[in-house]
Order: structure tokens, then C-alpha cells, then sequence
């Protein structure tokens, strides 16, 4: 098993270059892509640029502002934006901190061009029709750590 730290106390003091106000950890990283978790000050950025790579910016925390090409949009928690490759883009705060996740697929992998990264079968469900999805299985589990105190930060 293997696990990767990220979050307070783990991520760079600096972010991507020519930001601003941004820290950030890399998650993973190999041939295929990589995967950074973001963590956006009040007034930080990242500069406008442009990679091969197919991106996606996934806002789990706040909300800022991101560009595609000449479209600016206002993005918060659960938004995902899709970078597309050579395309000029950016993210930035305003007013508040904004955490996100970045996926960038490598130009040329399967993920990039459309292709299938693991095998598996896909079920479509029609709206409202709970029956023909699978019951999962698992619990909850009984060992979970006590509660923190919210003044050290986020719980590990």
C-alpha cells in the first residue's frame, strides 16, 4: 500500500511557476500524467500559460476564477474544468482561498486521446431507476482516529 501525504504541512511553499499566493504538493507523477493538489491564498494565481496536456482543474474547496482561451468563468466547490491541450488558461482568488486537485494526462497517453486508462464495463442508469444499480458493500470503520482539534489544521 502506498500512500502520499498532501494538504497542511505537506505542500511546496511555492507553487506551479508564475504563481502567486499558490502552494502545492504533486500526489502523482509518471509517464501517464500527474496529479497536484492546489491550494489558492485570497488574491493568488496562476499565471495564463499553456501545456500539451490535457487538464483538469477540480475545485474541492472555495472558488476563484478560471480562464479557457478568452472565456473567464466563476468556479467553487464541485466544479471541474477541463483544460484542453496548447489552449492558454489560468486560476485565481479574489476575496477567499480555493483548494483544488489537477490532472494533467500526458500528450500521447491513452487518457489524453481518448482512449480507455483501465479496462472495465461502464452501466448507464436511467434517472430514478435505483434498480439497476448494485448494492455495495463495506462499513464504517470502528477504529476511526478521535476527533481533532480544528485549531492544528486539517486532520490527517
Amino acid at each position: 500500500m502506498e500512500i502520499v501525504r498532501f494538504g497542511v504541512g505537506h505542500r511546496r511553499p511555492n507553487g506551479p511557476p508564475g504563481s502567486v499566493g499558490v502552494t502545492g504538493q504533486v500526489i502523482h507523477s509518471d509517464d501517464r500524467g500527474v496529479i497536484s493538489e492546489l491550494a489558492f491564498a485570497r488574491s493568488a494565481r496562476v499565471e495564463a500559460h499553456s501545456n500539451p496536456n490535457v487538464t483538469w482543474f477540480v475545485v474541492i474547496e472555495g472558488g476563484g476564477w478560471t480562464r479557457v482561451g478568452d472565456e473567464e468563468s466563476r468556479v467553487a466547490a464541485g466544479d471541474a474544468v477541463l483544460w484542453p491541450p496548447d489552449v492558454v488558461h489560468a486560476a485565481w482568488t479574489e476575496h477567499g482561498p480555493m483548494r483544488a486537485f489537477v490532472v494533467e494526462f500526458a500528450a500521447g497517453s491513452a487518457a489524453a486521446d481518448g482512449g480507455r486508462v483501465l479496462e472495465g464495463r461502464g452501466v448507464r442508469l436511467l434517472a430514478g431507476d435505483a434498480s439497476r444499480a448494485d448494492r455495495g458493500e463495506g462499513a464504517l470503520r470502528h477504529d476511526a482516529p478521535a476527533a481533532y482539534d480544528p485549531t492544528e489544521g486539517e486532520p490527517r
